[in-house]
């Protein structure tokens, strides 16, 4: 599926938010602006910001605001790109070296930290209460997750519910918090608001469950990152969660011992084992129930082309292979 399909409806809003990130981007401190080109030029799916703006449409907001909120919806993602890739020490994002790779932990961890105070420079700009009450609630939830799920790395018995309480923080969050802005500026009723956070709350979750199904069977070049990232980080996702609950007593002891110790040295295993307890194919499916959960939020919103655009990007969430 062609995302700029998805796109077209909110086209012109997205160029003004590429402009805006560009333009706000900018500092007198010269590493600030090399690292903000970098970013730029990484590109990126841009996910959490065109939902802002078809939700915002959807809703029939005919203001500008919403723009400017999509921009600093992706500033926050991109700020915790940058401690998430420090914290995993992961040097490939995008298909390219991540920041802290080339500029270090340092630079990665004080430019997320600008990306952050940006952002909320920006939100005050929009002069909305409500905007700030939902996005300094929803930042400070995803660092909640982010050390959740420090907690459960390493840690073999970490339980399906465990992981999908982190990936609801960690990810879904800030689509929920981004979509449930989109219809509060277009001043939609409460049945409407909760509609649009529960699209982008779902829509996360099966965002971030094919993302870990892909870290094992995905093509390195097209998904931009290195396979194997989340067994090397120690990270015990859906796909290895369930090998374990299906696998056979050797298997479960391959995988915990690959879980406890990280690293690369049994990806072909354990890769070998996911394949053949069709977790893959178990995490797609769960992934496939929270897209049409998403889908079926979506239709509670106003027929409209926007509309037709968001559900067509739960189906994309789930049927990308990057």
């Amino acid at each position: 599926m062609d995302l700029s399909e998805i796109r077209a409806p909110v086209a012109e809003d997205m160029q003004i938010v590429d402009r805006l990130i560009l333009r706000r981007l900018k500092s007198d401190v010269t590493l600030i602006n090399q690292i903000g080109h970098y970013i730029i030029e990484s590109g990126g799916k841009r996910l959490r910001p065109l939902t802002v703006l078809l939700v915002a449409r959807a809703c029939g907001y005919q203001g500008n605001q919403h723009t400017g909120l999509a921009a600093v919806v992706e500033f926050i993602h991109t700020a915790t790109l940058l401690h998430d890739d420090v914290v995993d020490g992961s040097e490939l994002r995008r298909s390219r070296e991540t920041i802290n790779s080339v500029w270090g932990n340092q630079g990665s961890v004080l430019v997320g930290d600008f990306l952050y105070s940006r952002a909320f420079e920006m939100m005050v700009d929009l002069d909305n209460m409500r905007v700030m009450d939902v996005l300094s609630h929803a930042t400070n939830r995803i660092a909640e997750g982010e050390v959740l799920q420090l907690l459960n790395c390493n840690d073999p018995d970490t339980t399906e519910a465990r992981y999908l309480e982190v990936i609801e923080r960690k990810t879904a969050t800030l689509f929920e918090a981004g979509t449930r802005l989109g219809a509060v500026l277009a001043q939609a009723p409460e049945a409407m608001e909760t509609a649009a956070a529960q699209y982008g709350l779902q829509l996360g979750i099966a965002f971030q469950l094919v993302d870990d199904a892909l870290d094992y069977h995905a093509d390195d070049d097209r998904l931009g990152k290195n396979l194997g990232d989340d067994l090397a980080e120690g990270k015990p996702t859906l796909p290895i969660i369930r090998a374990m609950e299906v696998g056979t007593d050797q298997e479960r002891r391959l995988l915990r011992q690959a879980v406890e110790n990280g690293g690369r040295d049994q990806i072909d295993a354990v890769a070998e084992v996911i394949e053949s307890t069709e977790a893959i194919d178990y995490t797609i499916s769960v992934a496939r129930r929270h897209a049409q959960l998403a889908k079926e939020s979506a239709a509670m919103l106003p027929e409209s082309v926007q509309r037709t655009a968001l559900k067509k990007l739960a189906d994309f969430a789930v049927a990308r292979t990057y």
